[in-house]
């Protein structure tokens, strides 16, 4: 195991960046070498970020222009991108080539088809063909294929709370995938930094309302990663809500089990499949996850119950948005990459 790794962050101003920043200064195993935002270019990273002030890794750090060469000159190993879709690839693609490794929070290499990105993303993709080199950055999953990518696509933060629950399912054959319908609801937080009014406190606070209906862009990689589990494509209904909270997702789950498959076959699937993942927490058969519980964390908590009157089970999770959704998975992924222990850095609670 290396003792230390050089670490930069692309796009260092947003609430993932922020958050992912918090992560590697506290991070034992890592220095943070660069952040970069053309907003904050020249500022100190504790004048940005006052919470950081005292902290000994931040002190000396100043925020740069994002500047492919600046990037390349600084050392570092790692560099993870907490950019929009889009502005993503514009510099993984030459950090790839140029032998650094890239851990991507956007969208841009989730997916493994280019018509599926266009299709949902309103672009052609700009470099399909690494689309089949990128790794899905869901360590419970593909904790293997981690461990050797140079390009991680760290997941969208509402794919993980709907993924983790069902793949050990779908893979047993112990739901119908045709039943699938998902309800969702997240933090003010998973909209980034945006002026937009209806993001403001007094368009959120003290309301709740679903968007993006009836097809959320994140719905593009739960069915891409579902399929894969049950061994066929998988079409479900995802229905996505803004609550008055700032961070936090819950996800409800409704899929019928399968014919003569009792809700202890879930319980020793889910355990099967989980047992040794230090992030899933299984609170188990009629437990109802909180977000107070995880907000803050790279836990995700899991519970489920079956309705003996419609055959169908509830699966409940809950997770932070801009943690195990967004940026402690993606410091999760480093530290397979890296050889480091998987809990490196992420039990600062």
């Amino acid at each position: 195991m290396s003792n230390s790794v050089k670490t930069l962050v692309v796009g260092a101003s947003g609430y993932s960046g922020a958050e992912l920043l918090r992560l590697l200064l506290m991070h034992p195993f890592t220095e943070l070498v660069g952040v970069t935002s053309r907003q904050y270019a020249g500022q100190a990273l504790s004048m940005v970020f006052p919470r950081f002030r005292g902290a000994a890794k931040a002190e000396e750090v100043v925020f740069t222009e994002p500047d492919l060469e600046g990037i390349v000159a600084s050392g570092a190993e790692i560099v993870f991108l907490a950019l929009p879709h889009g502005l993503a690839s514009e510099f993984a693609i030459p950090l790839v080539e140029r032998g650094l490794r890239v851990i991507d929070l956007s969208a841009d290499f989730r997916l493994r088809d280019a018509a599926v990105y266009e299709a949902y993303y309103g672009a052609a993709h700009p470099a399909p063909a690494m689309l089949a080199t990128a790794v899905y950055g869901l360590p419970e999953i593909y904790s293997d294929a981690i461990r050797g990518a140079t390009l991680v696509a760290s997941p969208g933060c509402y794919p993980t709370s709907v993924i983790l629950p069902l793949v050990p399912l779908l893979r047993e054959k112990l739901v119908v995938p045709e039943t699938i319908h998902v309800s969702s609801m997240s933090g003010v937080s998973g909209a980034g930094k945006s002026s937009n009014t209806q993001f403001l406190f007094a368009e959120c606070n003290e309301s709740v309302r679903a968007y993006s209906v009836p097809r959320h862009r994140h719905l593009s990689e739960i069915e891409q990663e579902l399929g894969v589990a049950a061994g066929a494509p998988v079409v479900i209904s995802f229905t996505t809500h803004l609550i008055p909270v700032t961070a936090g997702i819950h996800t409800t789950t409704y899929v019928a089990l399968g014919e003569d498959v009792a809700v202890s076959d879930v319980n020793r699937a889910m355990e099967a499949a989980y047992a040794a993942a230090p992030f899933v927490r299984l609170l188990g058969e009629g437990q109802c996850p909180d977000t107070k519980n995880v907000v803050g964390t790279n836990f995700i908590d899991i519970g489920w119950v079956r309705d003996p009157r419609t055959h169908r089970l509830v699966l409940l999770s809950a997770e932070d948005n801009l943690g195990k959704g967004a940026a402690s998975q993606g410091v999760q992924s480093m530290n397979l990459m890296c050889g480091f222990p998987e809990t490196g850095g992420l039990l600062n609670f």
